[in-house]
């Protein structure tokens, strides 16, 4: 078993950790493979919608612009030649899409690796009271300066509006559910701070 560091609301380490499975907070730290995974996250979320048109695809140019000889000038077939302005590109830019192949035992086995490291390094911490009573930025500034976290991830259970709202205009400071964390938000903040519950579903989940 892995026992997690909880932390209180003003700030204080628990003396009581929070026990989990060795299996999916104790893994070792496979550097190829959360490398892949990441750079797979970041290249799906590329747009790849960028679009040029070839000389075909350009309007116009049907007809020869003057005949092929006497005339003293260049041959030319078509005003829509790359050579001509207005006419297509050589080597147009066409929609890509950038999205690489990652099953989900690969998938799984990043995040243990990730979440592993994180408890190695003291970075991921299992907060009692992760909550707001009302959507104030200012509430939930004191609550992160009190626990000494100022570049953090939230992970809870499910996104409370609450939260969400209060964490958004809070610089380096994300909010989110089990279901949409992700390999790149883990590693991006300096500290990953959970709810007990979201620890356990996490659990569930990489098991």
């Amino acid at each position: 078993m892995v026992e997690l560091t909880v932390v209180t609301e003003d700030g204080k380490k628990s003396d009581a950790g929070l026990k989990v499975s060795t299996e999916t907070f104790g893994a070792d730290f496979n550097e190829p493979l959360v490398h892949q995974v990441i750079v797979a996250y970041q290249a799906g979320g590329r747009a790849g919608t960028r679009s040029q048109k070839n000389r075909s695809a350009v309007r116009g140019g049907g007809g020869k612009p003057w005949r092929q000889k006497g005339t003293g000038r260049a041959r030319a077939g078509t005003i829509r030649s790359p050579l001509w302005r207005g006419g297509g590109k050589v080597f147009p830019a066409v929609n890509k899409d950038f999205s690489q192949k990652v099953n989900r035992k690969m998938y799984r086995a990043a995040m243990r690796s990730i979440l592993s490291e994180l408890i190695r390094q003291d970075r991921l911490w299992v907060c009692d009271d992760l909550s707001v009573s009302s959507p104030k930025t200012k509430q939930l500034a004191n609550k992160l300066k009190q626990l000494g976290a100022q570049d953090v991830l939230i992970v809870q259970e499910s996104v409370d509006n609450d939260m969400l709202l209060s964490a958004r205009n809070l610089h380096r400071v994300n909010v989110c559910g089990v279901k949409q964390l992700d390999p790149v938000s883990l590693v991006g903040h300096e500290r990953v701070m959970m709810t007990p519950g979201a620890v356990k579903i996490i659990e569930e989940w990489l098991q």
